[in-house]
Order: C-alpha cells, then structure tokens, then sequence
C-alpha cells in the first residue's frame, strides 16, 4: 500500500494465509490507513517513530478532529472500545515485523491500550426470551414465515450460532439427532446441538418447504426470481435484526434484543445453570476462555450462587 508502513502487503498476505475473514483484514488495512496518514499529517517517519509519537496518536485517535480512513473529519468521538481497536491492530502490524526480524522502532508492548469502561452486559428474562422466540407464530400472518422465523429463534437460542453462521448454514449440516456441524471464524469447526424443542420447530419448517436451495432458512420473496437463482438466495441479516427489533417492540421488552443477545443469553443462563465454561467456549466458538468468562460473570444471580455456594460463612448456625 504504502512504504510509510513497511511489509504493509506482506502483513495482509499473512492475515490471508492465517485463514482471517476478508472482513478481518479490511478493518485491519482500514484501521493501519489510519495511522499512515497521522504519521503524513504530522511529518513523522515510521523509522524514527517514538513512544511519544504513539501517545500522540492515541491523543489523535480520542479527537473529534481526527481524521477518517477516507479522509473525513470525524464527526463524533470515537468510544474506547473503537480505539483499542484501531490500537490492537497496530500492536499485531509491530508483532509482524518483530516476528519477521524486522527492525522495528518499537516493539509491541510500547502500544498501551486506553481505559474502558466496563458495561454491564444486559440479558432479557427467560421468560422475555420464550415471548420473544414464540412471537412469530402469532405475529406473522403468511405461515411460511411465521415456521420460518419460529425455527430461526429457536435455533439462534438453542445452540448460541453467530448471526453469519445461521445465515450460512445449509441444511446439510444438521443431521436427525439435532447437531449441527458449524465452520465459524477463521474456519474453526465445531459442533452445537439443538434441543428437542428447537428441533421440532426447525422439522415443521422444513416440511412446509417445496424447494432445492441448500440453506436452512430462505427468503420467500422474490425466491422464484430470476429463474435459476433459487439455490442462491438466503435470509438477509438486516431482515432477521429488523424483525427481532419489531417482534420486541411489539411485545414492549425494554431490555435490547438482537441475534447477538440471544447468544449472550445462550451463553449467560447456560452459565447461571452451572454449565461448565470450557464447555461454554467449545459451543461458542471462542478461541479464548477470557473471552467465553464475560458470559459466565455476565449475572447477579451467577454472583450470588457462586457467594451462597461458596462462602465460608454460607450456614445459619
């Protein structure tokens, strides 16, 4: 791209070969075309680049006069996790070259993270989850849809997939006892299991089918156009969010409840259940059990069985 950022292409072609998304590594390149032009902007040479240099490019990054990857003015303050974002991928490009034997300036410990506030994760009640998966079946006047839409949030409870994995997930994929086989990021495998009650809801859908696609879940309109593009098509994440959205607008959930939540939720009353989190991790796909240990201290309630279970003072006498 640039010799401001030396072995630029190469640390690409190395994101490619290590099996990163290509959405991976256009945020990666994105983010990296950011701190070239702070280092143009300001006359720096990466050569003779500084710690200082790096507090001054997290000054920049906290700016609302920074500068976008196209060039813009940002027009709002970027929210610490955007940042140490932006400030990870430049802490792998300095790993890549150090790993290269590169002669770096710095190595990839000079690049500190910013604070975050830590958020409270937020799950809806079981019972919210239950209205919200059973909605479609009475919301939906064409069958076709409601079966659909049913089997979709039954699914997405069930085994805690990836909105990009459900969307993907052909029908060869799940066998009659209920698992599915699942090929998540950077291509790792893995196995998630329906339960029984997602797995009849997902048999009623399919049996109300009449078509060839391969994909578990279809649009329905504009399926029969263009003709011969039928095996192409496949529900849109915008129009599974959008309907979420409604279903819990309509059915007045004042906690937010998107595909992703519905994971978090797998993942959290999982853990409140006392379910180990290695085998939380292996059903989500983590790479790492840091990851996979937000959801399982996400909970008041997982804190307090934890206290009662454990306490040293836990009995009355």
């Amino acid at each position: 791209m640039s010799s401001n950022l030396p072995l630029f292409d190469d640390f690409l072609l190395n994101l490619k070969v290590s099996n990163y998304s290509p959405k991976t590594i256009y945020n990666y390149e994105r983010d990296l075309k950011v701190f070239e032009d702070f280092l143009l902007e300001n006359k720096l040479s990466f050569s003779k680049l500084t710690k200082k240099d790096i507090l001054n490019f997290r000054a920049n990054l906290s700016s609302i006069d920074r500068q976008t990857a196209n060039k813009q003015l940002g027009h709002v303050r970027l929210n610490p996790y955007s940042i140490n974002r932006m400030l990870s991928v430049l802490r792998s490009y300095l790993k890549y070259l150090t790993d290269m034997d590169y002669n770096s300036p710095l190595t990839p410990d000079a690049i500190k993270m910013i604070k975050a506030a830590k958020k409270k994760s937020q799950v809806a009640e079981i019972d919210e989850i239950v209205k919200l998966i059973e909605y479609p079946t009475k919301a939906e006047k064409d069958k076709r849809v409601a079966l659909r839409n049913r089997a979709i949030l039954e699914v997405l409870f069930s085994t805690g997939l990836r909105i990009s994995e459900l969307i993907n997930l052909k029908t060869n994929q799940i066998d009659k006892s209920g698992r599915i086989f699942v090929v998540g990021k950077g291509k790792k495998e893995r196995f998630v299991y329906l339960t029984p009650r997602a797995l009849k809801h997902l048999k009623n859908y399919f049996d109300s089918r009449n078509d060839d696609s391969p994909f578990a879940f279809i649009p329905y309109r504009g399926l029969n156009s263009p003709k011969g593009k039928e095996k192409d098509k496949k529900i849109s994440p915008n129009y599974l969010q959008a309907k979420i959205k409604r279903y819990r607008e309509l059915l007045d959930i004042n906690v937010p409840v998107s595909a992703h939540s519905l994971r978090h939720g797998f993942a959290t009353y999982l853990a409140e259940a006392g379910a180990n989190p290695a085998a939380i991790q292996v059903l989500l796909g983590h790479e790492s059990l840091d990851t996979t240990t937000r959801y399982v201290h996400a909970s008041d309630l997982y804190a307090q069985k934890m206290q009662e279970k454990f306490h040293p003072l836990k009995d009355d006498d």
